[in-house]
């Protein structure tokens, strides 16, 4: 009898089930158990499995964004609610082919600045190539202005920006998810980004623009002169090396970041460039 519980509980730490003696009413019982918590356990992880994982970067090389923190509380909340996992870094060792490899998606939230070496640059190009996706917001627009393969992923880079102002947002494009609350015409108030001209890639789908009728484009640092784009796109998405890219230029002020709308759009760009579904 006690060779017999012995032999039984070396073997269930092996989760090997062993024939047991009907008269050990104790070691029958104690298989049981162990049998309905791995029915339970899997059952489980069968349930609360998370769709897919994203990569949340949020490094700075330039200007550091007060609304960086909310924007990552905000993504996270999303991932609770949508059923996703999220990896916050700031530290740009995690781009490489072993640990890019656990992500569908990488989103860069108010990055600015050159982030990423060349090596982490190549490991990067090589996930987008797999069929992976990007996420830009904001000032991903702003970031590696000498690195021409993701100037082209990214669409277009910053230029310049006059001061905040309410603006009204006109939807080009509403067949795309996340676009579903967004009304016709928006008005809202954050920072405009003026980019440069012609943009890095001829191939964007334009989801939304801003009037620049209803606000002052006009800026002027240096000889850094903006004076408004005319045709002044906003977000937009494209397909790109393999992978899909989509972008906002939305998020400036850390209010946004509680906006059911700008919440929405956010997902739908996290969504479609993590699984390429929804359109």
């Amino acid at each position: 009898m006690t060779d017999s519980r012995k032999q039984f509980a070396i073997n269930s730490k092996q989760l090997t089930i062993v024939p047991f003696n009907h008269n050990v009413h104790l070691t029958k019982n104690t298989m049981k158990k162990i049998l309905f918590i791995l029915t339970i356990s899997l059952f489980a992880s069968n349930v609360f499995a998370q769709q897919f994982k994203v990569l949340l970067f949020t490094k700075t090389d330039g200007f550091h964004h007060e609304s960086i923190n909310e924007g990552v509380s905000a993504i996270k909340q999303l991932a609770n609610r949508h059923t996703f996992s999220v990896d916050w870094q700031e530290n740009a060792s995690v781009f490489n082919d072993k640990e890019l490899a656990k992500y569908q998606a990488v989103i860069f939230l108010n990055t600015t600045g050159n982030i990423l070496n060349e090596e982490q640059q190549a490991a990067f190009e090589k996930f987008i190539k797999a069929g992976k996706g990007f996420v830009g917001i904001h000032s991903a627009s702003d970031t590696e202005y000498d690195w021409a393969w993701y100037g082209k992923m990214v669409g277009m880079y910053f230029k310049i920006h006059p001061q905040q102002q309410t603006a009204y947002l006109k939807v080009e494009d509403s067949n795309f998810p996340g676009m579903e609350r967004f009304p016709k015409k928006l008005l809202w108030t954050d920072e405009w980004y003026e980019y440069k001209t012609p943009a890095n890639a001829n191939d964007l789908k334009i989801l939304i623009s801003v009037d620049e009728k209803s606000y002052n484009p006009n800026a002027k640092w240096g000889d850094n002169e903006g004076k408004g784009m005319g045709t002044h796109p906003i977000s937009w998405y494209h397909n790109y090396d393999g992978g899909r890219a989509f972008y906002t230029g939305l998020g400036h002020i850390p209010a946004v970041y509680t906006d059911q709308t700008f919440l929405d759009h956010v997902y739908g760009g996290i969504y479609w460039a993590a699984t390429g579904k929804g359109l």
